[in-house]
């Protein structure tokens, strides 16, 4: 199964090239973040036309997830379980995919360590753990996949030390994201490449795709019992060129789970 994620900073931007890496790739899951559509305005027959089932979780203008599958959706869910008020965004959707329950995140980005927001990301990571611990175990098949906006370490940015003092690579965060992967969630990726240099989000000022100034921020987290099945991760920088890429490139792994209907 061909698992994938990709934040398209605006899908009405980016559907002509959403729907041609779709066609190109043919991956069996997609997950998408900052669509910046509303549920009503979301494209799904679009997208059913190429073979998709969706789920969008999205009020408009910003954030905004959806999960795109070809092989069934089920048991949809938006937001968190954990008896507190609802997220006021639209930032995580949870279903079931081929037997594998995918969840798309667009993490909250913080903004500055003295602001609101990064209270806001902080709480929203601890929720999303609670979430695990009340409705999952790490021997289902599961896997999150998204918009982290984080750096788990220091060569997962092009230069630490330009990111002093700033969100994304503190230490809290850090911890936050760590607490989520304690509950069992594998980093199969960076497991896999252990090396500096490799991104997943490079900004649209300053060449920096060009310049190879980029941060490993879109990621996914598996079950160990997924990971166990993990084959091989990709990031596809070929998708962040062109007219009009995203600002981040789709993030891809390969896991050996038998697809319905494939009879092994």
């Amino acid at each position: 199964m061909l698992i994938a994620t990709w934040n398209v900073n605006s899908l009405k931007a980016r559907m002509p090239r959403v729907e041609e890496w779709l066609e190109t790739v043919q991956p069996d899951v997609l997950c998408l973040q900052e669509t910046k559509l509303s549920d009503a305005q979301f494209p799904a027959m679009a997208f059913a036309g190429l073979g998709y089932e969706t789920a969008h979780h999205g009020y408009g203008q910003w954030n905004g997830v959806a999960i795109l599958s070809k092989v069934g959706i089920d048991d949809v869910v938006s937001g968190f379980d954990d008896d507190l008020d609802p997220d006021p965004d639209s930032r995580i959707i949870w279903a079931t995919c081929g037997g594998v329950r995918v969840v798309s995140v667009y993490v909250p980005n913080g903004r500055t360590l003295d602001d609101d927001h990064y209270q806001y990301k902080l709480a929203w990571l601890a929720r999303l753990r609670t979430h695990l611990d009340r409705h999952h175990t790490p021997d289902e098949l599961l896997v999150i996949l998204g918009d982290w906006n984080i750096a788990p370490v220091d060569i997962d940015v092009w230069d630490i030390r330009k990111f002093a003092d700033s969100t994304h690579v503190s230490q809290p965060e850090r911890d936050a994201l760590q607490h989520i992967k304690d509950w069992g969630l594998v980093d199969t990726f960076r497991e896999r490449y252990p090396d500096p240099g490799l991104y997943s989000y490079w900004d649209y000022r300053g060449g920096d795709f060009h310049q190879k100034r980029g941060m490993r921020i879109d990621y996914l987290l598996s079950s160990r019992a997924l990971a166990e099945t993990n084959r091989s991760d990709l990031v596809d920088r070929n998708a962040r060129k062109g007219t009009k890429p995203s600002d981040h490139a789709p993030v891809l792994g390969w896991f050996d789970v038998p697809l319905p209907g494939a009879g092994s």
